[in-house]
């Protein structure tokens, strides 16, 4: 009852900033913003809505293949449900918080022990962890190169800010996967220090209990250094995706009968957005991710087309992903019966 009551707050805070983004977004311009959106071309915009399809099969290509090196019994269709109801939870968390643990779940409902779950997900963030760094090692490249925000001082620290600290994640989940002797230590403190404010009673028991799961974990972790064709597969996988959703609003915008700018603008623009929404801590990144949205695409596109172009773009990429996601938990309900 308690988790579904703070998913109840996440969603009242969610629709509060909606309210509050659409009033910024329209207040200024509101009639030929509305004349640009039920003027816009609905193939283009449908062409971003496979975009975005293609995004979420490529992330489920990938983790359905590091799932299968634990489980054959393991159906795409099942990891295909999984990433949708990933999106909703993400979308309603701070910090996109609520999705790992959820697929750990899931997976524990499919057969998979919670250890081998978790180590399903960790790999598989580190490989999305790793696609993003490239591919924002590429927008920062691509950004000095041609000068694209060069007048945005700030939201060029903030971004650069971004990207340590999603190179920062990188590393520690690296150096928690492959160093043993590193997670030993710490959980050793953690079970002395429980045990002396009286939260472990048996030392010894549960120390021994810690170190088999640690073993485990690791043994697992280590999947991804002894297998290089999952390695690669996983990295490409995850760098495509994270190529299609970057390129996406260049459909947007053409749909709303703007063509004068290119997929390099584009790409390098999205990265941007999404390098700084990272570290938002409100569900979504709302408000950090339209601010952002604005100031990079502002520097190609402008007026109502910049306005309308945000709105569609952030239904597909994030509200399309929570609403389905949403839908997908009802057959999940299902999963469970028959898995109990």
């Amino acid at each position: 009852m308690k988790y579904l009551e703070n998913i109840r707050k996440n969603a009242v805070i969610l629709i509060g900033i909606l309210i509050i983004v659409l009033y910024f977004v329209l207040k200024d311009d509101f009639k030929s913003i509305i004349d640009t959106l039920l003027k816009a071309n609905l193939i283009w915009i449908l062409i971003a809505i496979c975009f975005i399809i293609l995004y979420w099969l490529l992330k489920t290509m990938c983790l359905f293949m590091i799932t299968r090196e634990y489980s054959k019994q393991i159906k795409f269709k099942d990891i295909f449900k999984l990433t949708l109801i990933t999106q909703f939870f993400n979308g309603i968390t701070p910090f996109s918080s609520g999705g790992q643990p959820m697929e750990v779940y899931y997976l524990s409902k499919l057969g998979i022990k919670a250890t081998k779950g978790t180590n399903i997900i960790l790999q598989n963030f580190i490989l999305y962890q790793m696609a993003l760094i490239v591919h924002g090692l590429i927008a920062i490249f691509l950004n000095y190169k041609f000068h694209f925000f060069e007048e945005i001082f700030l939201l060029k620290e903030l971004t650069l800010i971004g990207f340590a600290i999603n190179t920062l994640v990188g590393i520690v989940l690296l150096f928690i996967s492959f160093s043993n002797k590193f997670n030993r230590g710490i959980i050793k403190i953690i079970i002395n220090l429980c045990y002396k404010i009286k939260l472990v009673k048996n030392k010894e028991d549960t120390t021994e209990k810690w170190m088999d799961r640690l073993n485990e974990f690791h043994d697992s972790a280590t999947l991804l250094v002894n297998k290089k064709e999952l390695f690669i597969k996983g990295f490409v996988y995850n760098f495509l995706g994270l190529a299609f959703f970057y390129i996406l609003p260049l459909f947007v915008i053409y749909g709303m009968g703007y063509f004068d700018i290119n997929a390099i603008q584009t790409i390098t623009s999205s990265a941007y957005v999404l390098i700084i929404g990272s570290f938002v801590p409100i569900p979504g990144g709302s408000g950090g991710i339209e601010f952002g949205f604005t100031q990079f695409f502002g520097n190609f596109i402008k007026g109502p087309v910049l306005a309308a172009s945000l709105l569609v773009w952030r239904f597909i990429t994030y509200y399309l992903g929570i609403i389905l996601g949403a839908i997908a938990i009802n057959f999940f309900k299902g999963d469970v019966k028959k898995c109990e």
